[in-house]
């Protein structure tokens, strides 16, 4: 990518991180915003506005190593751009109208279009060459994380359909559907295995998606965890063991990824 063209992305990200950083911090400290919905769902928007914050600092970082010239940043800047798209999907469909709302919308329309217009960029300019080793562990970590996510979501919602009744889920959240389960079913589960099991017979797009979507799984996961821990705090019972799993998710996608873009020989430019 020219240096012109990484200096409007680094642009592009400082902007999106002042938008996102806003709306986060509003939902943080506004009790207003999630006023309309349930404890339970309000308790979860608020872990994501933190998982948010934590974003603004890797998309930044990331942004501003590519900018100087380092190609696996530029793999993180795309994970933190489908953790955003994920997200702020979220809010705009599954929170009810707030004075956030058009907030939403511009933060989602910036991090889809930030993936369409660069994740080619960036795959141009090469993919890691990491250790057999360090790109076995990564595959399973995805195709374990996808494989034991969408068990869990399945087993809360066949048993709902056969007997006609609403999972305890949707009730404490007060949703009729949980986009989470639509989302992560029909797309990003999937991809996890996809990408996991495509890295594994050494095909292309597998290694190339490796990077974002450990990225993703480490930023999604620390948003459950800090949703979890408000929970506890608010004085949920039961959250513990979803905590620990949860966390060892997080921790497995970081230590993967970490190798994962470590190269096998060579410097990175």
């Amino acid at each position: 990518m020219s240096t012109t063209r990484r200096r409007r992305m680094l642009v592009w990200s400082g902007v999106l991180s002042l938008l996102v950083a806003g709306v986060s911090v509003a939902g943080l400290a506004d009790p207003d915003v999630y006023a309309q919905e349930t404890r339970n769902w309000a308790t979860q928007a608020q872990g994501q506005d933190l998982g948010n914050l934590l974003a603004v600092v890797v998309l930044l970082v990331s942004a501003l190593r590519y900018h100087q010239g380092s190609q696996r940043a530029g793999l993180v800047w795309l994970g933190t751009l489908l953790y955003l798209v994920y997200a702020f999907v979220v809010y705009a469909v599954a929170v009810h109208l707030n004075q956030l709302f058009l907030g939403y919308v511009v933060v989602l329309g910036p991090s889809a279009w930030g993936l369409i217009f660069h994740a080619g960029e960036v795959r141009a300019g090469g993919r890691p060459t990491p250790r057999a080793r360090a790109r076995t562990v990564a595959a399973w970590v995805l195709i374990a994380t996808g494989v034991m996510f969408a068990a869990l979501w399945l087993s809360e919602l066949v048993p709902a359909l056969l007997t006609g009744t609403v999972p305890a889920s949707l009730t404490d959240a007060g949703l009729w559907v949980n986009p989470i389960h639509v989302i992560d079913l029909s797309m990003v589960l999937p991809g996890f295995v996809i990408c996991g099991v495509a890295a594994l017979q050494g095909r292309d797009h597998g290694l190339f998606w490796m990077a974002p979507w450990l990225v993703f799984s480490v930023l999604m996961g620390s948003s459950i965890v800090a949703a979890m821990v408000l929970m506890t705090v608010d004085g949920a019972v039961g959250t513990a063991p979803a905590t620990v799993i949860v966390s060892v998710v997080v921790v497995a996608s970081l230590l993967a990824a970490r190798a994962y873009l470590t190269p096998a020989v060579g410097p990175d430019p």
